[in-house]
């Protein structure tokens, strides 16, 4: 087997370089399958095979995105949204992981309340949108309240499904040693967790969004779902795509900014 001056093997080196082509090959891919989307979607709209009126284009969205930013109306509306899903999200992922550690800490207490989260988990909380809102006030406080609700039971689930899955054999050898649950906790459960808790996040953005659009539907006079209804309203669909295009990035961005946090955990 050669080395190389760094102590890796020629296989080792092979290996990485073909993990490396392999991950440029993912994200050259697709980026080419979101020109191509773009791409036959603007050219079926060249050709009339679609109505612009009901589906736009990417080049109408284009123009209109470029109008909003000149006025500054979009960054309002982006900013107003980015705010309600960042404070949702996080009181979502917080109080669900948090819970999830209250149960596994009191497997009694877990016992009880399983029913009861598989049955809240099956619950519309969309649906029950509107009643979140009355109970939780009009506006700010209701949107965010909305887009916590929709993430919070299945973190508790998720989170928790993998404090259980932890190998018994690791926390038996700590119990053997006289570690306390706390220490159990700190020491294996929860560094065990971290990519499950870290996926849960990346699951609560999207659910996130979901809440707060549902919110600003109901309620809001500002955000990227007052923009959607408004819209709608007025038959101005091309807006109506635009805030839909402008929402995709924004929870793109968010995805991604994920996805840098689980690196920089794990390599942790």
């Amino acid at each position: 087997m050669l080395l190389s001056d760094k102590g890796m093997s020629e296989e080792h080196k092979m290996f990485l370089e073909g993990i490396k082509k392999e991950k440029r090959v993912i994200k050259i891919s697709q980026v080419i399958l979101l020109l191509v989307f773009f791409g036959v979607w603007q050219l079926a709209a060249n050709l009339k095979i679609i109505d612009t009126f009901l589906t736009s284009s990417p080049k109408q969205i284009f123009d209109l995105l470029l109008k909003l930013s000149e006025n500054g109306m979009i960054f309002k509306h982006l900013w107003v949204s980015t705010q309600e899903t960042i404070v949702g999200f996080l009181l979502g992922t917080t109080i669900g992981i948090i819970t999830a550690i209250l149960l596994w800490m009191s497997e009694r207490a877990a016992k009880i309340m399983e029913p009861y989260l598989i049955i809240l988990n099956s619950l519309p909380k969309t649906a029950l949108a509107p009643v979140i809102i009355l109970w939780a006030g009009a506006g700010f406080s209701g949107i965010v309240v909305t887009a916590a609700a929709v993430s919070v039971v299945i973190t508790i689930m998720t989170v928790y499904t993998g404090f259980k899955n932890v190998e018994e054999d690791k926390i038996i050898l700590l119990k053997t040693f006289g570690a306390t649950k706390l220490q159990i906790l700190q020491k294996v459960i929860i560094p065990a967790n971290i990519p499950i808790m870290i996926s849960a996040m990346k699951v609560n953005i999207g659910l996130s969004w979901v809440g707060v659009i549902v919110g600003e539907f109901l309620v809001s006079k500002a955000g990227i779902g007052y923009l959607i209804v408004y819209g709608g309203q007025v038959f101005k669909l091309d807006l109506v795509m635009t805030s839909v295009f402008i929402l995709a990035i924004t929870a793109g961005i968010m995805y991604f900014i994920a996805l840098w946090i689980e690196k920089k955990v794990i390599k942790y």
